[in-house]
């Protein structure tokens, strides 16, 4: 995937997680593009670590991992701050 491939991706992914969490208004786009990125390594980095695979492309399985990721990476930054 290319670099605008995964910044769309990456802005999808962080505001559908944002509206999960309920943090939608308090962040931006770019906040959404950042979190969904962070997101999209850390959801990756899990998947593999509990057998499945990571981001394989623009599908419905790799928005999932995304969307898993941005959640949890929205979770412990409230947490933390």
């Amino acid at each position: 995937m290319g670099i605008i491939t995964y910044i769309i991706f990456g802005g999808i992914a962080g505001w559908i997680a944002s509206m999960i969490i309920g943090n939608n208004e308090e962040q931006g786009i770019v906040g959404n593009v950042v979190v969904g990125i962070i997101g999209a390594f850390v959801g990756g980095f899990l998947a593999s670590l509990l057998g499945g695979s990571s981001i394989t492309g623009f599908n419905i399985y790799s928005m999932l991992v995304a969307i898993g990721g941005a959640v949890l990476t929205l979770f412990v930054f409230r947490k933390v701050f």
